[in-house]
């Protein structure tokens, strides 16, 4: 039946190879109209698969050659109506285009295959095993983004080496040589029906010069010795679109670490700049810049800024991976790399630029992209997309394209350079030995307001003159010249160039081997600048960055750089880290987590200097960090040892708990940046030689706890190449060295009752659970309660206490003539730790809510709100302590030691001496 939703008269002008195929098959109109064809979507396997069974029964090569053909036109001519119609969007019929090639493939692939297996048997291994095909749709085919009259790109694999079984054997070599050759005469071959699809196999390893099927070993060896830039770039499509479909797949996989490195990777942006270059020149000696595939705005520029993204930012972010456009191009609004007007622009863009490029092509079934001069093509154009007139057509498309030209631009244009760089770089091209005494480098820093031109010059000379650098090649040499063209200009036209350039210099020579993060730099100003930015204020930064140059990613993005997560963050990161490491081996997992904690380091860090978190928030936020990874930790050390040893059991049949006890600054919730953990660990097991249920080696409880406790201390504290996560110490466990690595319940119970020295109980008074079993946690703050709010003679107490503290002084204070430990000194942080611990431990018999916190500073809270201290008093214990801490924090940041000016905090050693004098009975510092 005739729908009138179809202007035939319109879809004969618009695609005279419609009109054409439509009169010399009479009946095809009405097949194309029959049982909703032309309006329901095609069901494909159900198409392909009547394709290849009429292919692979055809009697002859020339019923093969029709079936394929007219199997083209139906789909194809179907594609054309219903775009001229505006009946398909332009997904439907890309994904159209694209599965009817598909299935040619197929059909074609299996044909030939079972020709050859009839003449010379199946191919197999040594080992009797069959080989397999794969061939890998490439381009807009492996996208399944076919345009209406497109080459397909072809890379013909198998799986391995082999003989085929027949009485005429053939070497795996020649038998796909000879598929190939017949594969591609089925689909080329033109005939009275023309041609099925111009195939394109100029993709595969080594191109033209290599052979036309490789095995796939000696397509990954060819990636990883031979690969190329623009080979990174095709494979982004890569898809198999014919033969053994879960071996195309694994294939596909095994490429992925050449296409996508773990790190972000802006040597790219390079390398395709430089690819478009040689595009751009083509374009200009063959006037093609009404060519929309292209010229200046078309197809080739939007894909280039797509996948340009995705080849940076495709090693760590998966979900840019895929090789259709559209699906990724969303992706990046969604990650916040492009704004989400921007990519609703390139979207249009994309749309439109396709629709008119099928439409050049269902014209007559040509590849063609430029745009016709030739009035009656002119109009047909307009009628296939429905514009008013010529004109209209016009205006539409620059609009289009001026919006691609600015989001090319934007991404792949030379980066601006600041003012100066010219005469730095100049400078630089000379002898570098010579760096020291260059009048043109020092006049070069001066003009840019430089006045200690020595403190950058000195530096940038021993940078130059390393091992590192004089190891380089010209490639990468000519690189950090670059870079440091740049960094140089803006350091020199600050205040603080003389603090500034030696810091960023030693990041700088940290990376002079490692061309991605050169890249980084010279094409980001964003990330130099934060890069500048940190260094300057803190060396910690700059430490951290050289030691993990892998951190030098989060520059790029500063909203993420100078918002630390917090505790519900920090633990959905890391979860999405571990969901990625999951299938990794041991020390990938401990290298995923290393530089995890890195991660947020900087980021806390960074918002730390910047003074946009205060200390009591950068200090939870460690804390979190120490507590999550803790816990992951115990979680993957718990799987690996179930695997191995089953689980450990109470003699009651239910499974015996292992919890993880903080101490000191964990505990406390006071984490810095260089903290070590000191931890305990407790289980709930009450019989050490009940050996553990359902592992391949079980154990005594006993061992399996020990086990488990020395491979979380392993995890944490190994040294890997991504550094190590925590120091641990273990002395303030029962016995301190001397005991166990873990303490059961009751033995953790009956030493804190009998055997706990005072300074132990201090260290109590700072402990809690933090990770692990919740029941073990629940029992070691009942323990905990118990011991400490047992009544105690204070006089002992106070003794006791007295003398631990200056055993701490005599051991621990940093001596300087003219200078004080601020920790160690009378009235210092140590004073004010000790004194709160000596009052909760005093009074918390008589008041348990003194227990209720392990931080410092809520002890002190409480004892204020309990009458222990006068509120002014509190408030002098607190404002000193947060005055300590503050400054001490200040200091890690900037490296230097805990030594103050003797005339520094006078005020509040003076109130800490006095409260210490009133509640224990004698002047800090003095004797015992």
């Amino acid at each position: 039946m005739i729908t009138p939703s179809i202007d035939w008269a319109r879809v004969h002008l618009a695609s005279p190879y419609v009109a054409e195929y439509l009169e010399r098959t009479p009946d095809a109109r009405a097949q194309i109209e029959a049982d909703g064809f032309l309006f329901d979507p095609v069901e494909w396997p159900a198409a392909s698969g009547a394709l290849h069974a009429e292919v692979l029964a055809a009697g002859s090569r020339a019923e093969v050659l029709a079936a394929l053909r007219r199997f083209r036109h139906r789909h194809t001519v179907r594609v054309a109506v219903r775009e001229i119609a505006g009946l398909a969007t332009l997904d439907q019929s890309l994904g159209d285009l694209s599965a009817t090639a598909e299935a040619c493939c197929r059909a074609s692939l299996d044909r030939v295959i079972a020709d050859l297996d009839a003449e010379h048997g199946r191919l197999r291994n040594a080992s009797g095993d069959e080989v397999v095909p794969v061939i890998l749709g490439m381009g807009k085919l492996g996208g399944r983004e076919l345009n209406f009259s497109s080459d397909i790109d072809l890379i013909f694999c198998f799986s391995e080496h082999g003989q085929s079984d027949g009485r005429r054997a053939m070497h795996s070599d020649a038998y796909f040589a000879r598929v190939v050759q017949q594969f591609t005469a089925l689909l080329t071959e033109k005939t009275v029906d023309g041609w099925a699809y111009r195939v394109d196999w100029r993709l595969r390893p080594f191109g033209e010069a290599g052979p036309p099927a490789v095995t796939f070993a000696a397509l990954e060896h060819y990636y990883q010795v031979h690969g190329r830039e623009w080979e990174r770039y095709a494979l982004v499509k890569a898809r198999p679109v014919a033969g053994d479909a879960a071996a195309g797949e694994r294939l596909v996989e095994s490429v992925e670490p050449f296409v996508y490195r773990r790190y972000l990777d802006f040597n790219a942006i390079g390398a395709l700049r430089e690819l478009k270059r040689k595009i751009t020149a083509e374009v200009e000696r063959r006037d093609l810049g009404d060519n929309v595939k292209l010229g200046p705005g078309g197809i080739r520029e939007l894909e280039f800024v797509v996948q340009a993204f995705q080849l940076i930012r495709g090693g760590q972010e998966p979900q840019l991976r895929g090789p259709t456009l559209r699906p990724v191009l969303a992706e990046l609004a969604d990650a916040g790399q492009l704004q989400p007007e921007t990519v609703r622009v390139l979207d249009a863009a994309y749309v439109y630029l396709r629709r008119l490029e099928n439409a050049l092509q269902f014209y007559r079934d040509q590849q063609q992209h430029r745009l016709p001069t030739e009035p009656a093509a002119r109009e047909a154009l307009c009628a296939a997309l429905g514009a008013d007139d010529w004109a209209a057509l016009e205006e539409e498309l620059g609009r289009h394209r001026a919006a691609v030209t600015e989001a090319f631009g934007q991404l792949f244009d030379d980066p601006e350079r600041p003012d100066g760089t010219q005469g730095i770089a100049e400078a630089l091209a000379g002898d570098w030995d010579a760096l020291r005494e260059s009048r043109r480098l020092a006049e070069a820093l001066t003009e840019l307001g430089c006045n200690d031109t020595g403190a950058v010059v000195d530096p940038l000379a021993t940078l130059v003159e390393s091992r590192a650098v004089r190891a380089l090649g010209d490639a990468s040499l000519g690189m950090l010249r670059a870079v440091l063209a740049v960094v140089l200009a803006e350091i020199a036209a600050m205040e603080s160039a003389d603090q500034s350039a030696p810091r960023v210099l030693q990041v700088l020579g940290a990376i002079t081997g490692r061309s991605t993060y050169l890249a980084l730099l010279r094409e980001s100003e964003i990330a130099r600048r934060q890069l500048i930015r940190l260094c300057r204020a803190s060396p910690w930064i700059t430490n951290l960055l050289a030691q993990t140059p892998a951190l030098l990613d989060g520059l790029l993005d500063t909203r993420t750089l100078y918002a630390p997560p917090d505790r519900d963050g920090i633990r959905a990161e890391l979860d999405e880290v571990c969901e990625q490491a999951d299938e990794l081996g041991t020390e990938q997992q401990m290298d995923a987590l290393r530089r995890f904690r890195q991660e947020v380091m900087l980021r806390v860090a960074a918002a730390d200097v910047l003074e946009a978190l205060p200390l009591v928030q950068v200090s939870d936020r460690l804390t979190w960090l120490g507590e999550a990874l803790v816990e992951t930790v115990l979680r993957f050390v718990r799987r690996d040892m179930r695997e191995n040893y089953g689980t450990p059991m109470r003699s009651d049949g239910e499974k015996a708990r292992f919890a993880v006890v903080g101490y000191g600054k964990l505990g406390g919730i006071e984490m810095g940046y260089g903290s070590d953990l000191d931890l305990v660990f407790l289980h709930d097991a009450d019989d050490p030689q009940l050996e553990t249920r359902g592992g391949a080696r079980p154990v005594p409880n006993a061992v399996y706890f020990s086990r488990m406790a020395q491979r979380i201390v392993n995890w944490l504290s190994a040294q890997t190449g991504a550094g190590r996560i925590y120091e641990v110490d273990l002395r303030l466990r029962p016995s301190g060295a001397a005991g166990l690595l873990v303490s059961s319940l009751d033995g953790f119970r009956q030493y804190q009752r009998e055997n706990a020295w005072t300074w132990e109980h201090q260290a109590l008074v700072r402990a809690r659970p933090v990770a692990g079993a919740r029941s073990v946690g629940e029992a070691f703050e009942a323990i905990r309660h118990d011991a400490l709010t047992a009544p105690r003679d204070e006089q002992t107490l106070r003794r006791e206490v007295c003398t631990m503290r200056e055993k701490m002084r005599s051991e621990l204070a940093l001596r300087e003539a003219g200078r004080i430990d601020i920790k160690h000194v009378p009235g210092g942080l140590t004073d004010v730790e000790f004194l709160t611990q000596y009052l909760v431990l005093a009074h918390c018999h008589r008041q348990p809510s003194l227990i209720e916190w392990s931080d410092n500073w809520r002890q002190t809270d409480a004892l204020i709100a309990a009458g222990v201290l006068g509120i002014e008093d509190g408030r002098a214990l607190i404002g000193a302590y947060r005055d300590y801490r503050a400054w001490l924090h200040g200091r890690d940041l900037q490296k230097r030691n805990r030594l103050a000016a003797e005339d520094q905090f006078v005020e509040q050693r003076g109130a800490i001496a006095a409260l210490w004098q009133q509640h224990l009975g004698q002047a800090p510092g003095a004797a015992g």
